[in-house]
């Protein structure tokens, strides 16, 4: 009598997914998306790491990142044109990994709508920065060019200490 073997089938390894969050999703939120997307690209996790924003307000819903936004992204390299404005929805609980808050009001709304099995991340976004005067991403839409230029230093910041994080803690999901 032959015995057979049992072989164990390779584990199947999905990307990771994160989405950043914010009010209305036309300037913080968009930016992190933007940023981190590059900062994936350019690590070469692209087919690892899925990344996408939404907000909490629907207000500008459909619409083009802010234009200060897409003026600070663009003196940077960065083209944001692509992206839209949405609503962040129950449904993004059980497609993303890490849903990141630009501040406490988001992570509040969020934490709402959290679902009791969501076995993800929920946090803020700058808990992976590794600057420790801001807490949060200030929202810069009534304020001058200035606090566009601040949110894009927070946001490359957190960015690479999010991408580290990953890294160091899901190593396996970025060699597919």
């Amino acid at each position: 009598m032959t015995q057979q073997m049992n072989r164990q089938m390779p584990q199947q390894v999905t990307a990771i997914s994160v989405l950043f969050v914010c009010l209305g999703n036309i300037c913080r939120s968009p930016t992190a998306h933007g940023v981190f997307a590059r900062l994936v690209e350019n690590s070469g996790y692209s087919k690892s790491i899925l990344v996408d924003s939404a907000g909490t307000g629907d207000w500008h819903l459909d619409h083009a990142p802010d234009q200060r936004t897409a003026q600070v992204a663009a003196s940077k390299g960065y083209d944001l044109s692509d992206l839209r404005a949405r609503l962040v929805t129950s449904a993004d609980f059980a497609q993303f990994d890490y849903i990141l808050a630009m501040d406490n009001a988001n992570l509040k709304d969020l934490r709402a709508m959290q679902p009791a099995d969501y076995q993800g991340h929920l946090g803020l976004f700058l808990d992976f920065s590794s600057q420790s005067e801001y807490l949060e991403v200030p929202d810069p839409y009534y304020g001058g060019d200035e606090g566009f230029e601040l949110v894009f230093g927070l946001v490359e910041d957190a960015s690479a200490g999010l991408l580290q994080h990953i890294e160091l803690h899901r190593p396996e999901v970025l060699r597919f």
